[in-house]
């Protein structure tokens, strides 16, 4: 590729993309504006799935997704935990065996089995052996150590600069950093550095909170959906659990109570849930997820000649992926898969 490509965020969708244009022979720098990881990354839930999706486009996208981690795991060795999905909710099950994804009908006996210590156990589970989890903040910096991209962190993008018709560089504090590409991966703040440019970039206010306990005895490995709950053990043996009841559909735009609070409530949840296990609350993290107006990615070439876009949610699923796609098309071949998510919809 030859080119200086300046990405801006160091998230798991900026740092996959930089990895991949480094690949492909760009010279690229990372403009990060607090640590390496990005905000919404590091406070990810980390699960990589495609039985949550909009169409059936947005299932095969999701699933291709799926794929690409396994690409980026024969090249840098185990990155996910395959562990699977255990859904006790409503699943489509029907949709998803038409689609060819993988679902096992699991018998209460074996739910309890794979889970110790959980209270009421139903008749029924449905198990996705293809999905897994990732900590994705350390995926995201190992990425852009593997990348060899120069990053520059503490760094805040103020303006992307345009001269002539096409990009040239971000501004930041004391001058500016030169470009011949300029890819935002900025999450929620993207909207504000491409709409000066002529680019529009709805973007839905959706805040999460993310409970992390203390270490717990009894272990399992896959992520756990009962109703309206996710659920996921660290190697420590932490749990980790969203306070949102709708998974990623939830669409509540302001917190109805602190951080604190509706962690404490979440981890009365899953006492009632564990009602042997001792646990307490280590941490309550608080973000805002990157989520476009319409719930759909935003990818690719927008606006003056020279930026480019790539904001979604979830990062996490779609992150290996997107720095595959991105990089083909910065290289000049057309991506279809990204057809329906380019920013001109937005008018």
């Amino acid at each position: 590729m030859g080119e200086r490509v300046v990405i801006v965020g160091g998230g798991l969708i900026g740092a996959s993309c930089a990895y991949r244009l480094a690949q492909a022979g760009a010279e690229v720098v990372v403009v990060v504006a607090g640590a390496p990881g990005g905000a919404a990354t590091s406070a990810s839930f980390g699960w990589i799935n495609a039985s949550f999706y909009h169409d059936a486009h947005h299932f095969g996208l999701r699933q291709e997704a799926m794929a690409a981690w396994h690409r980026l795991e024969d090249e840098l060795g185990r990155l996910v935990d395959w562990s699977g999905c255990l859904n006790w909710e409503s699943v489509s099950v029907a949709e998803l065996e038409g689609f060819g994804y993988p679902v096992e009908a699991w018998t209460g006996a074996e739910l309890r089995e794979e889970v110790p210590g959980l209270e009421a156990v139903p008749e029924r589970a449905w198990f996705m052996p293809s999905e897994g989890v990732v900590e994705a903040a350390a995926v995201a910096r190992h990425l852009l150590e593997a990348s060899g991209a120069r990053v520059v962190s503490g760094c805040r993008v103020e303006r992307i600069v345009v001269e002539a018709g096409r990009v040239t560089g971000v501004a930041v504090a004391g001058g500016v950093v030169a470009a011949d590409r300029v890819l935002v991966c900025a999450g929620t703040g993207a909207a504000e550095l491409v709409e000066p440019l002529g680019v529009a970039l709805p973007m839905l206010t959706r805040p999460a909170v993310v409970l992390r306990t203390t270490p717990v005895e009894m272990r399992f490995a896959p992520v756990l959906v009962p109703g309206g709950m996710e659920i996921r053990q660290d190697a420590e043996g932490c749990l980790i659990a969203p306070t949102s009841p709708n998974h990623q559909a939830d669409a509540t735009e302001a917190l109805p109570e602190s951080a604190e609070a509706m962690a404490l409530a979440t981890l009365e949840r899953l006492r009632a849930m564990f009602p042997g296990v001792a646990m307490e609350m280590a941490e309550a993290r608080l973000a805002w997820r990157p989520v476009p107006g319409d719930g759909l990615p935003v990818v690719g070439a927008c606006g003056p000649e020279g930026l480019w876009l790539a904001v979604m949610h979830s990062g996490v699923t779609l992150g290996a992926l997107m720095g595959e796609l991105v990089a083909a098309e910065m290289g000049g071949a057309v991506q279809e898969l990204l057809a329906p998510y380019r920013a001109a919809r937005f008018g």
